[in-house]
This record gives C-alpha cells, sequence and structure tokens, in this order.
C-alpha cells in the first residue's frame, strides 16, 4: 500500500490522540495546539514541517522521519527519538520542553536548541558536534559517551559532563558555567 502524500496542509487544534493520523508523508505543514500526547505517530514521514504550541510528549515515534523540522512552544516530554529513522534526522527546539526524553545513540548534527528545558534527557553515545545549546536546562540530563565536540553550552546551565567519559575538545563554555565539567571531583568554583 503506498503511503499518502500530505502537502502544505494546516492542522489546528486536532487531537491526534483521538482522531488517529493517516500514515504519510506531510511535506511543508504546519501543526498548531494540536495534541499527539500518548499517540501513534509510527512510520510517519515529516519534511520541512513546524509544530507550534503541540503536545507530544509520550508519543510513539517509533521509525518517524523527522527532516527539517522546527518545533516551538512545545511539549515533547518522554520521546524516544533513538526509536525514530536516523536517516535525514533534523530539528531546530525552540521554547521546548523535552524533559525526560532520550536521543540515546543518534547523532544530532546539525540541531539547534533555543531556550529549551532538557531535564533528564538521555544524550548517552549521542553525536552533538556543533550543536548550539542556548539557554537550556540540563538538571539531571545524562551525558556518558557524548561527542560534544564544538558543541556551545556557553549560555546553558545545570549541565554535569565529565569531560574523561565525553569528547568535548573545542567545545564552548563560559566561566560561569564551567563548573559543570568539575562536579564529578567535588570541587567549589567561586
Amino acid at each position: 500500500m503506498m503511503n499518502e502524500l500530505i502537502e502544505d496542509a494546516q492542522f489546528s487544534g486536532v487531537d491526534f490522540a483521538l482522531e488517529k493520523m493517516k500514515k504519510g508523508e506531510y511535506e511543508n505543514c504546519s501543526f498548531m495546539n494540536c495534541n499527539f500526547s500518548n499517540a501513534d505517530i509510527s512510520n510517519v514521514m515529516f519534511m520541512d514541517c513546524e509544530f507550534v504550541d503541540c503536545d507530544l510528549s509520550s508519543t510513539n515515534i517509533t521509525h518517524t522521519t523527522f527532516k527539517e523540522l522546527s518545533f516551538s512552544n512545545c511539549k515533547m516530554m518522554g520521546l524516544h527519538f533513538h526509536k525514530c529513522n536516523s536517516l535525514f534526522f533534523s530539528a531546530h527546539f525552540t521554547n521546548c520542553v523535552l524533559d525526560f526524553s532520550s536521543f540515546m545513540g543518534r547523532s544530532l548534527e546539525p540541531l539547534r536548541f533555543s531556550k529549551c528545558s532538557l531535564k533528564g534527557v538521555d544524550f548517552r553515545d549521542t553525536s552533538m558536534e556543533k550543536v548550539i545549546f542556548d539557554d537550556c536546562n540540563f538538571d539531571q540530563a545524562i551525558f556518558n559517551g557524548t561527542v560534544l565536540k564544538g558543541a556551545d553550552f556557553r549560555t546553558s546551565f545545570n549541565f554535569n559532563i565529565d569531560p574523561e567519559s565525553n569528547l568535548i575538545s573545542k567545545a564552548k563554555f563560559t566561566k560561569e558555567n564551567v563548573s559543570g565539567l568539575l562536579k564529578k571531583h567535588n570541587i567549589i568554583v567561586e
């Protein structure tokens, strides 16, 4: 069965938890104030789409393709990005809550996170070279075996990154937040 192609469509206020989303390819579509919470959007392809003020918490995104997407003001708690299609994965997140999600083992280049809550997010074995984290909260986020070469953390906070367990060469930090690299040593920086 051939997947349906949906182009240039606008979805506003749709509750995809109640109204099942059609499997297919969504290209250049806008989703505004939509609820995907606990919905199944597995095996769906999104290309050049935007999601604004949507709730995608605990949504099934297994084998879902995210290519050139924009998420703004979205609640995206508990998403398993490590289960979605790794091919073409690219997105920008602005003012989103991604708490307790997992990017484990993904390649996240190039991505941008701006003013996002990334509490408890699993970044183990993730490649995030040159990813920009602008004003993001990393409280209890997990970094282990993570490639952070050239990543920008200068305006972010509450991270705990062990330089011995992660590749951080040329990553950018400030004097004010560098203590996030020293927590394991129980050093007090004043």
